[in-house]
């Protein structure tokens, strides 16, 4: 079959890359110049490894637990699964080093709308929180949040993360190893006021300042021949906005039931839709519970780092 992937992240790049390795005729449609997403924090669980065995590579630090402020209570996080710092933009190009050699074709610079394909048996849209696959299939977007990411230059190897919650969403700190990286998920209209005030209350100056747009809230295209996969199916996770684990977990679902997009998406939401509202839930009874009566939230208790199983 001819397969029109649109959009060169790591979702669409890893479906490129198994598809091909099956015999499908792949053909990724990427409209930036260069491969690699440079606004992400590439902080992923160590599930990374079982689906990119080569991404062990680029392995920057490794994190076990996180470390949760409210105003009233400190809280510790410990993982199941420990997670793993890594260069995003790193990741696509390891991937797409793997797509071609698999024999699938990568063309940057290139646009690529579902009625422009029409030569091609099976399409995916891969092309982030801001999908123009999804417009064009139509139906509603997903809820967006917006995240804004800077850098400390100070070496910073510690193993764990620090999370400060703000009225929706949480400032972040996450050490890198060769420096710090602070940021901020929250909606779009309380995200920037919200950072820069915590940021001069406790006098740190970032460098690097970056901005994206996370999506939440699963959209399923209902489509025989066009399918969503990764951000661009508001696939993240409601508590962390991060969307690499499950938005791979999602491909696998896809390479499990191609060439049946119906199939597919029946799984996709079968599978995710429990997750999403265990997750969303959590979240709420976590905030309420923390910022106003933070001394029945347990000190230190212990999670599935990407499914609170």
């Amino acid at each position: 079959m001819k397969v029109a992937i649109i959009g060169a992240g790591i979702c669409g790049l890893y479906l490129a890359w198994k598809l091909a390795e099956r015999g499908q005729e792949v053909t990724v449609f990427e409209k930036n110049k260069k491969i690699g997403k440079e606004v992400c924090s590439g902080l992923f669980s160590e599930r990374i490894l079982d689906f990119i065995p080569e991404s062990g590579e680029l392995i920057q630090n490794e994190i076990k637990h996180c470390v949760i402020h409210f105003p009233k209570r400190t809280l510790k996080l410990n993982f199941s699964r420990k997670f793993l710092v890594m260069s995003h933009a790193a990741l696509d190009e390891l991937v797409a080093g793997l797509v071609k050699k698999a024999g699938a074709r990568i063309l940057l610079d290139r646009k690529m709308s579902i009625s422009q394909a029409d030569s091609f048996d099976r399409i995916i849209g891969c092309d982030g929180a801001l999908s123009e696959v999804r417009k064009d299939l139509g139906g509603n977007p997903p809820k967006f949040y917006a995240a804004i990411q800077g850098f400390v230059d100070r070496k910073d190897d510690s193993e764990f993360v620090e999370t400060w919650a703000t009225k929706k969403g949480f400032i972040w700190k996450i050490p890198r190893g060769e420096n710090a990286e602070w940021g901020i998920m929250e909606e779009p209209d309380l995200a920037q006021k919200s950072f820069q005030q915590f940021l001069e209350e406790n006098k740190i100056e970032l460098n690097g300042l970056r901005a994206w747009i996370i999506p939440q809230g699963l959209i399923a295209s209902r489509n025989a021949r066009v399918a969503l996969c990764g951000d661009a199916a508001g696939l993240t996770k409601p508590w962390s906005g991060g969307g690499v684990i499950w938005g791979l977990k999602a491909a696998e679902i896809l390479l499990k039931n191609f060439p049946d997009f119906l199939k597919y998406q029946e799984e996709v939401k079968t599978f995710f839709g429990p997750k999403i509202a265990l997750a969303k839930m959590a979240k709420k009874i976590v905030y309420f519970l923390g910022w106003n009566f933070p001394w029945a939230i347990p000190q230190n208790f212990r999670i599935e780092s990407d499914f609170l199983t």
